[in-house]
C-alpha cells in the first residue's frame, strides 16, 4: 500500500510531494497532462520571499523587478520604485520539469496521463481509481492530498471546502521589447478587466500581457486583444505568442475545512491564494510545506497534528485582502476606476498601493507558536 498519493502536480503538488518522498514515505503523484510543463496557467511571478526563501534554481528566474506602473482607465501613470528587486518572472515550465526531477530523486512516483474516476474512503485507507491509457484501475493509499487546482475533485470527493469565487485571466507570453528597464505594469480599468487589472510583467527577455476579471462581465480572448492593441508602446501588438496561458483564479480567500482523516488540500485547491492581488506561488510553496510537516505527524500517529491543519488559522491574515477585494468589484465604471487611480496619488493611499505590492507580508508558514519539525522540511 501507498502512503500518500498527490493528485495534481502544480506547483503545490510537486512540492508537497517531494518533501514527504524525501522523508522516505511511498508517494505517488499522478496527473492527467502528459507533462509538467505542458498548459502552464500561470505568469510565473515569483515574489523576493519566495526566492529567498526556497531553493528555486537562479539560472530559470528571469531579471529582477523592483518597478511597478499603475494606470487609471485614462492611461495617467504613477510609477512605484522598491529600494530592491521585488519580482522575478519564473520560466514556468523548466522549473515544473525541475521539480519533479527533484520529486523522482526522493522516490516519488509519477503517473502522467492519469485521471482520476472516484476515491473511496475506507477504514483505515482510499482507494482511488484511476483511468490510465484507456485502462482503469486502482490504488490504495493510507491518505490523499488534493493538489488539483481551483475547482478540486478531490475536495468534492472528501467533502471537504470548495472555492466560490473565481476570477478568469488569459495572457500572451510575447518576446520582450527590451526598451526600458524590467517593469509590472498593471493597468485599473473595468472595460478591459472587471474587477482586477489587466498586466504587462516584462523582465527583459519575456513579456507578460493578460487580463483577468470575473468570468460574467467580460470576455477574456477579446479583451486580451483589445489590450494588446492599445498598448503598443510596450509589447508589439502583431507579436505572435510564444505561449497563451489562461485559467480559474480562486480569490475568495484560503477555505476552513481543508483535511480531514482522509484528506487534505493545498494550492489553489485550498484556495491559498491572495484575494487581492490573486498571487498563488508563495502560498502555494508555503502551504505545502506546512502541509507535508502536518501529515508525517499524522501518518507517524500524532492524532492532534490534521487539527492544526485549518484554513481558520490562516483566515486573519486574508481580512484586510477581502475587504479590498470587496472594492476592487465594486468599481465596476470608468469614472469610479479613475477616481481610485487619483486617490492612490495621495501619500497615504501611495503608501498603501507601495505595501500591497512591496510588504514581505505574505502567507504564513505554520500558525504563530508552530515551528516545522523537520529540518528537510525547511529545505
Amino acid at each position: 500500500m501507498n502512503d500518500v498519493v498527490v493528485i495534481g502536480a502544480g506547483l503545490a503538488g510537486l512540492r508537497i510531494a517531494r518533501l514527504l518522498g524525501a522523508r522516505g514515505l511511498r508517494v505517488v503523484l499522478l496527473d492527467r497532462k502528459a507533462s509538467v510543463a505542458d498548459g502552464v496557467q500561470t505568469t510565473g511571478i515569483f515574489v523576493r520571499k519566495t526566492w529567498e526563501d526556497y531553493p528555486l534554481p537562479d539560472e530559470q528566474l528571469g531579471a529582477g523587478i523592483r518597478d511597478v506602473v499603475l494606470y487609471s482607465p485614462r492611461r495617467r501613470a504613477l510609477r512605484l520604485t522598491a529600494k530592491q528587486d521585488e519580482f522575478r518572472i519564473g520560466r514556468m515550465s523548466w522549473l515544473t520539469l525541475w521539480m519533479l526531477e527533484q520529486c523522482s530523486r526522493a522516490g516519488v512516483t509519477w503517473m502522467p496521463s492519469t485521471r482520476v474516476i472516484s476515491c473511496e474512503p475506507l477504514r483505515d485507507a482510499t482507494v482511488v481509481t484511476v483511468e490510465r491509457h484507456g485502462r482503469r484501475e486502482q490504488i490504495a493509499t493510507r491518505y490523499v492530498v488534493g493538489a488539483d487546482g481551483p475547482r478540486s475533485f478531490a475536495a468534492k470527493q472528501f467533502g471537504l471546502d470548495r472555492n466560490r469565487e473565481f476570477l478568469v485571466g488569459v495572457e500572451d507570453v510575447l518576446p520582450s521589447r527590451g526598451a526600458s528597464s524590467p517593469a509590472l505594469h498593471c493597468f485599473l480599468d473595468p472595460r478591459l478587466a472587471p474587477g482586477y487589472i489587466a498586466w504587462v510583467a516584462d523582465d527583459g527577455v519575456e513579456a507578460h500581457a493578460g487580463v483577468a476579471g470575473y468570468r460574467d462581465r467580460f470576455e477574456p480572448v477579446n479583451a486580451l486583444r483589445a489590450f494588446r492593441e492599445s498598448i503598443g508602446d510596450l509589447v508589439d501588438p502583431n507579436a505572435v505568442a510564444a505561449e497563451r496561458r489562461g485559467g480559474l483564479i480562486p480569490v475568495n480567500g484560503i477555505l476552513r475545512h481543508i483535511a480531514n482523516r482522509h484528506a487534505l488540500l493545498v494550492g489553489d485547491a485550498a484556495g491559498a491564494v491572495s484575494p487581492l492581488t490573486a498571487g498563488g506561488l508563495d502560498p502555494a510553496l508555503r502551504l505545502s510545506t506546512y502541509a507535508a510537516d502536518v501529515l508525517v505527524r499524522h501518518l507517524d500517529g500524532d492524532r492532534d497534528a490534521l487539527a492544526e491543519y485549518s484554513g481558520a488559522h490562516f483566515a486573519p491574515r486574508f481580512i484586510a485582502r477581502r475587504w479590498m477585494r470587496a472594492a476592487l468589484r465594486a468599481a465596476e465604471s470608468v469614472p469610479m476606476a479613475e477616481l481610485a487611480c487619483a486617490l492612490l496619488r495621495t501619500p497615504p493611499l501611495r503608501a498603501l498601493a507601495a505595501h500591497v505590492f512591496f510588504a514581505r507580508g505574505s502567507f504564513p508558514d505554520a500558525p504563530v507558536g508552530r515551528r516545522l519539525s523537520s529540518p528537510l522540511l525547511r529545505d
